[in-house]
């Protein structure tokens, strides 16, 4: 049985979000931002909303984090990709995700 793009990026998920002693910087911050986006576009491309939206809140997170010098390193293609999807689908303007639904 072979894994599909999704499920290999799903197992290797749990490996980012272990703890770290120290917050990232330099070139590691830069690398984990796009590492957030790629996984985010990951999540868009399968149907997954709710995992598409938490993984972008957390790379716009780190990316309000970096300088402007350190926002020029992230390809040009994820930028956009992240900027377009977070006003046009995640904006406010949006109706916000609702709560668990209630079993009837």
């Amino acid at each position: 049985m072979s894994l599909t793009r999704y499920d290999r990026i799903r197992n290797l998920s749990h490996l980012s979000m272990a703890k770290q002693d120290a917050p990232l910087t330099g070139e590691a911050l830069i690398k984990e931002v796009c590492r957030r986006i790629r996984v985010a576009r990951s999540y868009w491309d399968a149907h997954n909303n709710a995992a598409c939206r938490g993984e972008r809140d957390r790379a716009i997170f780190l990316y309000n984090t970096l300088s402007k010098e350190q926002k020029e390193q992230i390809p040009q293609v994820l930028r956009v990709w992240l900027r377009y999807r977070s006003e046009k689908y995640f904006g406010t303007h949006r109706t916000p995700p609702k709560s668990a639904r209630k079993s009837k």
